[in-house]
């Protein structure tokens, strides 16, 4: 009794320690259960004695001890993992082993019953990072931000051997050793294959529990936090008939372990406890999404994670990083290793393999790879296992062909774990399955489950595949003797291409693989064919006879990775030779066959470059080639089909991919298209699908108008979840359109964050229906675009009351041209001053605040919550005092703003005055000022340089463009560029009346100080040949960088040209844009020009020649020299000049140059001829793909 005594006082002592009990129990095993009786005896008197406190403590401590029992139970269980067989010695440590996977919150369960290698191959193949969010194992029950709803049921899809189980592992380790989940008192895995072996029995939830646990004692398991994982629900053999199952309420109360489960699932028994499921994609359906808070998604490996498997596995590491070297060389092997069970059967056969002196041919086929893991596995030869001698050859032949029939005859019942009455079908004797197991370790696995019962699998999916196609092809060899094996080969492939959901393309691969005499070679050990190889000839040629009746994509693409099982590429090599002899994926002018499509998108989706981004104009601008690479538009992130002339054709085509469950497009920009009505209702069709994860969408001057708006909203609300941001900018909508996005906006599962609506027609009634209704769903939006639209005064006064709201967390407001005078213009500002912390940018040029509003805004700029970092007021009507109140408030507050815009105001000498005293202030971090047209002159320029040079290092954009600082004000800028802190990257001064002597004080300073600056503007001004001779000096320096020169009008001559020319020739690689407008070449200028565009070097994009006095020798010299290096001129103009018949010949050639991209190239003025312009039409035509604009206008005769 003292004894017992001590026990309790121990328990009741805050110092309390559960393991110091446990130890003493353990001391004592004997009198364990009396002891715990006592105690919880005493638990009874306490409570009686109303000592709630003493009793709560004693069982918490009670808890304790048998939460400490399970924690020992469960990490002893789960500490180690053998990847292949875990009866066989060899397990790893899980934390040595175990890579973190890839793991997500997506959808709502959605079924996919494709085949799960098709699957990997046209969605994780591209190595694609979705935007769903991204969950690590640990915190799969824990609430996202901006999720209220507690979660209390998980189920997680995955693939077969994606690591759902080893998520599963971790997860239980992880708390068990006390690294995570620690609020947690209990976690029960129950995984369902052991549960199978309780499918005849009737017993409680506690007792199920007990059967698993057997040290668990009775406690009210409700009142702790509980977790059960059932791991593998596509291994349950029963039905969970969640509508007609007993209801059951009572723990205690007897019933078959299918009703405990939906009892347990729905919240009836233990409705506080969390549940997690684990399932293969097509198993989801069976529990109703009524019941589940979160799904979750394991994708497996990542390509980083790939690499840091095997370094993880292989103890060498060269051998290690030999073999990523040729897994990434493999790109069927490649994909496959997205699922961490193929890493370990490739590191299980390359190890092997590549760790001999002398090996056979490394594999590049996955039939190779699963025979060699065959042959590894069954000890040949001198193979050895744990000093037994080699294996008896005949018993091998024996053990495969029973696995074969087995894997083969499951397979078709769509089973992956087996039990003895399984085995007992294939006339296995379960007293050998242990030796089959042996003979082929870590290929058949043999396991204990509840009470030692054994369960068999293969290791993977893949794995029965190969097996069940092993002994599919053997059994035909042996027992058809005289029928043709092309002949059953080509009903093999029938058959495949019947199945709708691919759940045969694997297996068919195998087979055909294993009709290659090499690969029987590699097995002849074990079988010795009884008839020779056929010559594969004939069964190739009949696989390409199916690709070219155009089946669908997935079934092509799986035929190609069959011809690529027997070693023939001939269609792939003839799409690809094209494709690299052309230097681009362009098909402009091509006439491909169905098959070489097929062959396209094989090429596409195998490729190992990025296929992240779909551009159809990089490919060909036509009906055809978008249909045809649809697979590769769903398995890209992006799709960009701006300008691309679309049909409703193409508008079906694209809601189809949309839709698709395997679609991975999160952008999609249809922006200058004609959609109109039709085509918006055709789009629609798709965004409604909940298969539909679109983030954002843009549809830019696409003609919609109302009907189309209306088919879009609906599509939008029926799913809305996801769009984050939507683009509707240069459309017609008008109000009654407003008024039905409005309708999107007020739904609480709408989470748009960016809503651009620039030039929509939108008015007073519109735009006040907008700010209703996000009034009622705040807090996502975090960008609004209304720019030139009329929002009125009723508009404005409810856009001021959303951004009154407290819930309201607007960051961009984009308001120019909106009409909006002094009185709503406050109006603004005081809902702005009200809730001033998360707006970042405000624009409001092109409206009419005067000087009155402007300081209302300077209320706000004062005030220490204000964090705008962007301020456009350009054509404000801002006077001197406007700017001067703005300015100050500035200096009272000036460490956020990045950016300001006074463009077209009228600051004077008070409001420079104060802007410099802003620009000297220490604590300004300003980086793009903007004074264009400003009336600023020499006095001002030089307070404004003053206060620069006192503060420089932040200022990256200066624009002084049309204000008259002349040459002594840019002298005194001059001073500001030669400081070394100075980090100017972009500086205007388009018509600043500077002369020579300002330029070269401006070349000569930038000659100083030259590697930041990236663009120069100087359009408009007087240097002359003898100023622009120093810009030539500077562009010569290796050390500049400048990328866009402009100097239209410039009176530049004939030397300054060739100065200039050469100073670009010693440095051709940086510039990217050159204006020489009205400039004065004559010849040895244009053979300068020439000689850089020829430089390889040169990386020219836009080059603007336009009266320039090119004659037709001129232009044909220039067209000669951009044919040697085409690729990366994009726009050239040439107007007002001469280049007559000739020079437009030549320019037609360039165009008709695969390699030439330009997209704009301007001809006004040029004196071209009706013949002319033939030329260039049949230029076009053969290589039509990039040219977006052609200016023709002012030229003789020209057809309209």
């Amino acid at each position: 009794m003292k004894k017992e005594m001590r026990k309790f006082e121990k328990l009741l002592n805050p110092d309390f320690s559960a393991s110091s009990v446990r130890e003493e129990d353990e001391e004592d095993e004997e009198q364990s259960q009396v002891s715990e009786a006592v105690m919880r005896i005493m638990l009874h008197v306490l409570r009686k004695m109303n000592q709630p406190d003493l009793a709560n403590t004693l069982q918490t401590r009670l808890i304790s001890v048998s939460q400490q029992q399970l924690k020992s139970r469960l990490k002893q269980k789960f500490q180690k993992i053998s990847e292949g067989v875990s009866n066989q010695g060899n397990s790893t440590l899980l934390n040595e082993i175990y890579t973190e996977l890839y793991i997500t919150e997506g959808g709502i369960g959605n079924i996919n019953n494709e085949h799960e290698v098709r699957w990997i191959e046209t969605s994780l193949s591209r190595g694609r990072e979705t935007q769903e969010t991204p969950i690590k194992c640990n915190d799969i029950f824990r609430s996202l931000p901006g999720q209220d709803k507690p979660i209390r049921m998980v189920l997680t899809k995955g693939v077969a051997g994606i690591g759902k189980t080893a998520s599963v592992h971790k997860f239980v380790l992880d708390w068990a050793e006390g690294k995570a989940n620690q609020d947690v008192h209990f976690i029960f895995p129950l995984p369902f294959r052991d549960l199978n072996l309780m499918k005849e029995k009737k017993m409680s939830l506690m007792e199920l529990l007990c059967c698993f646990f057997t040290e668990l004692k009775p406690i009210e398991y409700n009142d702790y936090k509980t977790i059960f994982i059932f791991d593998g629900l596509d291994e349950w053999r029963l039905p969970l008939d969640f509508q007609n199952n007993e209801i059951l309420w009572d723990v205690t109360k007897s019933a078959s372990v299918d009703v405990l489960l939906t009892n347990l699932i729905k919240g009836n028994l233990l409705p506080s406890a969390l549940i997690w499921i684990t399932a293969r994609p097509a198993a989801t359906n069976q529990i109703p999404a009524e019941f589940v808070d979160r799904v979750t998604e394991v994708h497996g490996f990542r390509n980083p994670q790939k690499a840091e498997y095997f370094l993880r596995k292989i103890k060498d590491h060269n051998l290690a990083n030999r073999i990523v070297r040729h897994i990434q060389s493999t790109r069927s092997l490649y994909i496959m290793c997205h699922i961490p069970v193929f890493c370990w059967i490739s590191a299980t056969v390359l190890e092997k393999m590549l760790g001999e002196a002398k090996s056979a041919e490394i594999p590049k086929t996955l039939t190779q790879m699963f025979a060699h893991l065959l042959i590894v596995q069954t000890k040949l030869k001198t193979q050895k296992y744990d000093g037994k001698c080699e294996v008896d050859l005949e018993q091998a032949r024996k053990s495969i062909l029973s696995l074969g029939k087995l894997a083969f005859q499951q397979l078709e019942r769509g089973n992956l774990v087996f039990y003895e009455e399984d085995l007992k079908q294939c006339d296995i004797d379960v007293r050998e399955a242990s030796m089959y197991s042996g003979v082929c370790t870590q290929i058949f696995k043999e396991e204990f489950g509840l009470n030692l019962d054994k369960v068999y699998s293969f290791v993977h999916l893949s794995v029965q595949e190969f097996f069940a196609a092993l002994f599919k092809f053997l059994s035909f060899a042996r027992e058809n003797k005289k029928s043709s094996m092309t002949g059953f080969l080509k009903r093999e492939v029938d058959r495949s291409l019947q199945s709708e959901n691919g759940h045969l393309d694997l297996f068919l691969r195998f087979l055909l693989g294993l009709s290659l005499k090499s690969n029987q070679t590699l097995l002849r050990e074990f079988f010795t064919m009884t008839r020779s190889s056929q010559d594969p000839c004939e069964i190739i040629e009949y696989i390409k006879s199916k690709i070219r009746e155009n089946p669908s994509p997935e079934k092509s693409i799986n035929l190609f990775h069959c011809l690529n099982e027997l070693n023939d590429q001939s269609l792939v090599q003839e799409v690809q030779t094209y494709l690299n002899s052309r230097g681009t994926h362009r098909l402009s002018g091509v006439k491909l066959s169905p098959a070489q499509w097929s062959a396209l998108v094989f090429v596409l989706l195998n490729s190992a470059e990025d296929l992240d981004k779909f551009e159809l104009r990089q490919y060909e601008l036509s009906e055809e080639c978008l249909l045809r690479l649809q697979p590769v538009i769903k398995a890209c992130r992006k799709v960009d089909l701006k300008g691309c002339n679309l049909t409703d054709h193409i508008c079906s085509a694209l809601a189809s991919a949309l839709s698709s469950i395997s679609s991975s497009v999160r952008k999609l920009d249809l922006s200058d298209n004609n959609l109109q009505v039709s085509g918006a209702q055709l789009l629609s069709a798709g965004l409604k699908s909940p298969h539909c994860k679109l983030e954002i969408l843009k549809l830019c001057n696409c003609s919609i108008r109302k009907e189309g708006c209306a088919a879009l909203v609906s599509a939008l609300i029926s799913n809305p979840s996801h769009l984050r941001e939507l683009s509707l900018n240069s459309n017609k909508l008008g109000n009654s359109s407003v008024e039905l996005l409005s309708k999107l906006l007020e739904d609480p599962h709408c989470k748009l964050e960016k809503l651009q609506l620039y030039d929509c027609s939108i008015g007073e009634e519109g735009c006040a229906a907008l700010a209703l209704s996000l009034i009622s769903n705040p807090s996502h939006l975090r960008e609004l675009n209304l720019n030139k639209n009329e929002s009125g005064d009723s508009g404005v006064k409810l856009l001021s009351d959303l951004l009154k709201d407290q819930h309201c967390k607007l960051e961009k407001l984009q308001l120019d041209d909106n009409r909006i005078g002094e009185k709503y213009f406050a109006v603004l500002v005081s809902s702005l001053i009200s809730n001033p912390s998360h707006l970042r940018e405000l624009s409001v040029s092109w409206n009419k605040p005067g000087d009155s509003g402007v300081r209302l805004l300077s209320d706000l700029l004062k005030d220490s919550n204000c964090k705008l970092e962007k301020l456009q007021l350009e054509c404000c009507s801002i006077g001197e005092e406007g700017c001067a109140a703005l300015a100050l408030a500035l200096t009272s507050n000036p460490s956020h703003l990045r950016e300001l815009n006074l463009n077209y105001n009228e600051p004077g000498g008070l409001g420079v005055k104060h802007l410099s005293d802003l620009l000297r202030d220490s604590r300004c971090k300003l980086e793009k000022l903007k004074l264009e047209c400003s009336g600023i002159g020499k006095e001002n320029c030089a307070a404004l340089v003053s206060s620069l040079i006192s503060n420089p290092s932040h200022l990256r954009e200066f624009n002084l463009s049309w204000n008259k600082p002349g040459d002594s004000g840019v002298e005194l800028l001059s001073d500001l560029l030669k400081n070394q802190h100075c980090k100017l990257e972009k500086l205007k001064l388009y018509d600043c009346s500077i002369g020579e002597e300002g330029c070269a004080a401006l070349a000569l300073a930038l000659i100083s100080n030259p590697s930041h600056l990236r663009e120069l503007n100087l359009n408009n001004n007087e240097p002359g040949d003898s100023g622009v001779k120093p810009i030539a000096d500077l562009l010569k320096d290796p050390h500049c960088k400048l990328e866009k020169l402009q100097l239209d009008d410039c009176s530049i001559g004939e030397e300054g040209f060739a100065a200039l020319v050469s100073g670009l020739i010693s440095n051709p690689s940086h510039i990217r844009e050159l204006n020489l407008n009205s400039s004065k070449p004559v010849y040895s200028g244009v053979n300068l020009l020439c000689d850089l565009l020829r430089d390889q070097r040169c990386k020219l994009k836009k080059l603007q020649l336009e009266c320039c006095g090119f004659g037709e020798e001129g232009c044909a010299s220039l067209a000669l020299a951009l044919k040697s290096n085409p690729s990366h001129l994009r726009e050239l103009n040439l107007n007002y000049n001469e280049p007559g018949d000739a020079g437009v010949k030549l320019l037609s050639i360039l165009l008709m140059n695969p390699h030439c991209k330009l997209e704009k190239l301007e001809l006004s003025h040029c004196s071209i001829t009706e013949s002319s312009c033939a030329v260039l039409r049949s230029a076009l035509s053969s290589n039509p793909s990039h040219l977006r604009e052609l200016n023709l206008n002012y030229n003789q005769n020209i057809p309209h």
